[in-house]
Formats: structure tokens, C-alpha cells, sequence
């Protein structure tokens, strides 16, 4: 037999390999969200995933995001368990294919006598040899390999959904951390307005006590009102840097101071059109619920090798080359020589290791299966949550716009009250009290409608077309 009948086999035989799969098909996660949203009369044509670009209006905020997306740690990492992913894929699917390899030898020695004896004690001659040939390669008679390849394969698209994933959270998280950085900013700005209007109504109450117009409780009480907006405003600087540091975090370095002073609330930076009676199937789209889905398939190939595992496996190794002991005649066709050895192995006793591989593999599907669904429950339960908030928040911003212009009015005309004797400063404060409340109520809800615009992205988002994690 010469090496071209040899390899003839071990093509052959590789051919036969794969015939039978017992992997499983994937199971379906039943239906465990309406088929859309909500219910409206118009419903807007919308049928992809929000491009973040189309939703941040602000070009500082873009900025920052771009930035995020090229310097950020999390997503530097989640990219590099992308290329362990390929890695281990590539190497698991090269199992399926022969290994080759080739070798050369060569010997010289010489044979000795021993004393008083006609024959040689040991002998040595010179040799050469060359050979090429299949050191192992297993014929994948029942998908065992197949299966492990096509588990890894998954394994790695679940990765690439992974950083999408990724993609998304930083987008949101920097787009929510400057909207944060903006209303805290105003919030203040506010209470250090509150503080100057404050410390004049203690330097009038002051006066009016030491000409015994008012009593002691009203200085009091103005001197408590100062001293309370001046906590708040201290507290209020700290949440300020506390929303820069955590931009700087998420995008991975430090900015000039200046670039936090263009957050704003008003006009809005982010915007977007409700999904309101879309196709809740678009979810499917979301990179975390394909990577759920791409891990579900994994375990549909785990199972499959798992069952392998109970038949025979054959394994083939051979070669082919030349052994001569004269190295000019080494590639002479009367120097060639070759070997072929099949091997069979037959799984008879473990100790029940393989059946608990099964179970186990069969209990990670029902797992991830779990998970998956889980997913996209809390997936239609994220749009619907920023359903919910959009449908009243222009109502409660409105509401709030005209209680701010009441509680300015209604402070305002009793400074003049209590300045012509006609109230106490208690109403004075109140008054006050009432209209800072306001005005600290409208700056939440505004930041409330800025945010649950990001939540629709965060939910219903994708990752930036135009990146490269794979």
C-alpha cells in the first residue's frame, strides 16, 4: 500500500465522520410577553433597534460617548473574551480535522566484539528515515466533536452579543450620568439662589428684631432656613462631582472641568419616538436576549456530545515515508515504507461519569432555557416601565411648570405681607418652603423625562453600526 492509498483511507473515513448527530434541537421559549407593546390607534412605523446617534441630540454628550466606547475597561475586556471565545472555537472545530505531521531520524554507530567470543555482543549500523503521516485523528462517527465545535462556535457569538451588550450599557450609563450631572447642577444652582434669598430675609429679620418689631423665634427661624439651604447646597456640590467622577469612569479618563459645564436639562439632549403598539418580537433584536438564545444552542450541543460520549469512538493514526541505511538511497522508491493502525474504543464501565455529563448538560439547557425567557420578560417589562413614565410625564411636567409660577407668586407677595406687618415671618416661610419644593419637584421630573428616554434606549437600543468588537 503507498501513501497515496493510505491517505485514500483516512479521506474516506473522515468522510463517514459527522454521519449521525444526537444533539437535540433547540427548544422555543413559549410566549411570555404580548405580541406588542401597548395599544394605540397610531402607532408609529418603527421596526429596528434606536441608533444611539439618532437618540443623543447634544454634541458634548456624543463626544463623550465616542470616546466612552474606544477607552472604556469594561467593554476593552468584554472584546478580549471575544478573541478567548474564537480562540477556543478554532481550536475546538481544528479537533475535527487529521492532525499531520512529519519527522526525520538518522542513527551511526558501530558494532563491538567481545574478548575470546566469534560473535558480536551488541550491534549498531547506521540508519535514516523520513516519514509524513496522521499522528491521531478520530473519526467523528456520532457528532461528539461536531457538537463540541458547534457548542464553542455558539459560545462565541454569545461573546460578540456580550460586548454589544456592553456597547449599550455604556451608552446609557454616560447619557444618564450627564442628564444626572445636569439636574444635580441645577439643583445647585437653586439651593445657592435659596441661600442669597435666605441670608436677606435673615439680615431684614435681624433688624426688625433689634428694633423690636419682631420677635426672636422669627430670627430663629430665618437663621435655620439659611443654615438648612447652605447644608443643601454642600451636599449638592458633592453630588455634582460625584456624577463627574462617574462620567470619567465610564469613559476611561479625565476631561477638562469645562466640558461639565455644557450639561444641561433644558432643552432636552435626548430624544425619541415612543414604541407605543410596536411588535414586541423586536426584542428578539436586543444583544442580550441573542446572547441568551446563542447560549441556549450551546447547550443544545453540549447535550449532544454528552450522548456521544456513550458509543465507541475510532481513532486512526498512519504513515508513510523512507528508512534506508544509506542516506543517497533514502528517497528510493525500494526505501519506502508505511504503517496504518485504527483503533477502537469501547466505553463499558465509569462509575456513572458519563450518564451525570448528561444529566448535567441536560440541566444546563433547562438553566439557560429559564434564563432565556426571564430575559425577555424583563426585557418587555424595561419598555413598558418607560411606557408607562412617557405617558404621564408631560402632564406632570405641565402641572409642575404652573405650580412653580403659584409657589413664586405666593413667596413673593408674603415677603411684602410680612414687610407692612400684615403676616409673620412663619408665613414667610412656609411660602418659601413650598416654592423651593416646586422648583426642586420640576427639575426631578424634567430629569425623569430625559432618563426614561434613555430607558427606551437601553431597552430597545442597539450598538453602534459603524464599531468593530469582533
Amino acid at each position: 500500500m503507498n501513501f497515496k492509498a493510505l491517505l485514500s483511507i483516512s479521506i474516506m473515513a473522515g468522510a463517514a465522520s459527522g454521519c449521525v448527530n444526537l444533539a437535540p434541537a433547540t427548544p422555543e421559549a413559549d410566549s411570555v410577553v404580548p405580541d406588542v407593546f401597548s395599544v394605540a390607534e397610531s402607532a408609529p412605523e418603527t421596526s429596528a433597534l434606536y441608533e444611539w446617534d439618532e437618540v443623543i441630540l447634544d454634541d458634548t454628550l456624543r463626544h463623550l460617548i465616542e470616546t466612552a466606547l474606544s477607552e472604556n475597561r469594561d467593554l476593552r475586556a468584554a472584546v478580549a473574551n471575544i478573541r478567548l471565545a474564537r480562540a477556543t472555537a478554532n481550536a475546538t472545530s481544528a479537533a475535527r480535522l487529521p492532525t499531520v505531521a512529519a519527522s526525520a531520524s538518522a542513527t551511526v554507530g558501530d558494532t563491538f566484539e567481545s574478548p575470546g567470543t566469534l560473535a558480536a555482543a551488541s550491534a549498531f549500523g547506521d540508519s535514516n528515515r523520513a516519514a509524513l503521516g496522521l499522528t491521531s485523528y478520530e473519526i467523528d462517527l456520532f457528532g461528539r466533536i461536531q457538537n463540541q465545535s458547534d457548542a464553542a462556535y455558539q459560545s462565541y457569538l454569545a461573546s460578540v452579543e456580550d460586548a454589544r451588550a456592553v456597547q449599550i450599557s455604556i451608552i446609557s450609563s454616560i447619557a444618564e450620568a450627564w442628564l444626572t450631572l445636569a439636574a444635580d447642577k441645577q439643583l445647585l444652582l437653586l439651593a445657592e439662589s435659596t441661600v442669597e434669598s435666605q441670608s436677606k430675609s435673615l439680615a431684614l429679620s435681624t433688624e426688625l428684631f433689634e428694633a423690636g418689631v419682631t420677635t426672636e423665634l422669627a430670627k430663629r427661624q430665618a437663621s435655620a432656613s439659611v443654615e438648612t439651604a447652605r447644608a443643601q447646597a454642600a451636599q449638592f456640590r458633592a453630588l455634582v462631582q460625584q456624577d463627574i467622577n462617574a462620567i470619567e469612569l465610564l469613559i476611561g479618563k479625565r476631561l477638562p472641568a469645562d466640558v461639565y459645564e455644557q450639561a444641561q436639562l433644558n432643552p432636552i439632549p435626548v430624544k425619541l419616538t415612543r414604541p407605543v403598539g410596536q411588535d414586541s418580537s423586536i426584542l428578539l433584536s436586543r444583544p442580550d436576549i441573542r446572547s441568551a438564545e446563542r447560549s441556549l444552542a450551546a447547550t443544545s450541543a453540549n447535550i449532544g456530545a454528552a450522548r456521544a460520549a456513550y458509543f465507541p469512538s475510532i481513532s486512526l493514526t498512519s504513515s508513510a515515508g523512507y528508512v534506508s541505511t544509506d542516506l543517497g538511497d533514502l528517497i528510493d522508491p525500494s526505501s519506502g515504507g508505511w504503517s496504518f493502525g485504527p483503533s477502537i474504543s469501547l466505553p463499558i464501565f465509569d462509575g456513572g461519569r458519563r450518564k451525570s455529563n448528561l444529566e448535567a448538560a441536560r440541566a444546563r439547557q433547562d438553566l439557560v432555557l429559564a434564563q432565556y425567557e426571564k430575559a425577555i420578560q424583563s426585557a418587555f417589562k424595561d419598555v413598558s416601565d418607560a411606557l408607562a413614565v412617557s405617558e404621564t410625564i408631560d402632564e406632570r411636567l405641565e402641572a409642575l411648570t404652573h405650580l412653580t409660577d403659584d409657589t413664586s407668586v405666593t413667596f413673593q407677595l408674603s415677603e411684602e405681607r410680612f414687610k407692612v406687618g400684615v403676616d409673620n415671618y412663619l408665613s414667610v416661610l412656609d411660602a418659601q418652603r413650598s416654592d423651593y419644593a416646586a422648583r426642586q419637584q420640576l427639575i426631578a421630573a424634567q430629569l425623569t423625562q430625559g432618563l426614561n428616554v434613555v430607558a427606551f434606549y437601553r431597552a430597545l437600543g442597539g450598538a453602534p453600526s459603524n464599531s468593530s468588537i469582533e
